[in-house]
């Protein structure tokens, strides 16, 4: 049986619109849905605290309006329910195992403020071997498509770009492969990006060249990038791609880029360090700060 689509639930504005982008994505990619609704998720309740008769009633009616909603926006999909024991971290990252994707909320803020991600969340997202997409409260069907001529949201026109965040120093195939399977099954542009910054005098090493131009030293990086992609491009003909080099920070590069996209994604280093688990400052600016799903995948 295929991985499925899997939606951690709570009844929350925010899990509701995560389930609707899962049970699109499941349609995409054509898998199952399969809604996850953890006993002791309730952001007042302690880890380990026993589950009363009342919880599991309202663990029941919140699976119900989560089923009921992913029926109305994507009737072709026929969501499948489990109820599982927390710690709800541990619980949503033993789910995400089996996981094609594991889809969570996050809860939008202002656009100064950003996205306030949650501690479950979050460390779903900084411990998982699969790929999770956090998806905003007020995300709908409409946001991943473009306007329509009169300027009006529709489910009607197409995809809006998605955009892939790459680090030519370290670049993923797992990644790039996520990134590049998302665009074909939208029939949207892949907008990837690389943001480098101008070396400065003091950490230049033996034969470097301290004195190429900001723009000479952009169509380096440029042609890097492209070389990097080729073997992408060649299995994925009907993607087109367009290649984005920016000096300065990887974080306001990719802000800027996502800023109009369906779907951003980026990468997460899966090797353990002494301190535990991080994300990396360039994918905590993305599930923090940008507006659009962000897909964050694993890697080593």
């Amino acid at each position: 049986m295929l991985p499925p689509v899997i939606a951690g639930v709570d009844g929350s504005v925010e899990s509701l619109a995560a389930a609707d982008w899962a049970a699109r994505e499941a349609a995409r990619r054509d898998r199952s849905l399969r809604l996850v609704q953890v006993w002791n998720w309730h952001p007042r309740q302690e880890d380990g605290e026993p589950v009363t008769a009342a919880q599991r009633h309202q663990a029941q009616r919140v699976l119900r309006q989560a089923k009921a909603r992913v029926r109305a926006v994507v009737p072709n999909v026929r969501p499948y329910d489990e109820q599982v024991e927390g710690p709800a971290t541990a619980a949503l990252l033993k789910a995400a195992e089996g996981a094609e994707v594991l889809v969570l909320g996050s809860r939008g803020l202002s656009g100064v403020t950003g996205l306030l991600v949650g501690s479950v969340a979050q460390g779903v997202v900084a411990r998982a071997t699969r790929p999770v997409v956090l998806v905003r409260a007020d995300e709908e069907p409409a946001d991943e498509h473009l306007l329509a001529r009169d300027g009006r949201p529709s489910i009607l026109t197409g995809f809006r770009e998605v955009v892939l965040g790459v680090d030519l120093g370290d670049p993923c195939d797992a990644v790039i492969e996520f990134a590049f399977e998302a665009a074909r099954l939208r029939g949207a542009g892949l907008r990837v990006v690389h943001a480098w910054r101008q070396p400065s005098p003091l950490g230049l090493g033996p034969g470097d060249i301290g004195l190429v131009s900001g723009p000479q030293r952009a169509e380096e990086w440029l042609g890097f990038l492209s070389a990097v992609l080729q073997v992408w491009r060649d299995k994925y003909p009907g993607v087109e791609v367009t290649e984005t080099v920016a000096e300065g920070r990887a974080q306001s590069a990719l802000l800027r880029a996502a800023s109009g996209a369906s779907l951003l994604v980026v990468g997460r280093h899966l090797t353990d360090r002494p301190a535990g688990p991080r994300i990396g400052p360039i994918t905590h600016a993305a599930i923090h700060h940008v507006g659009c799903p962000v897909a964050v995948v694993p890697h080593e």
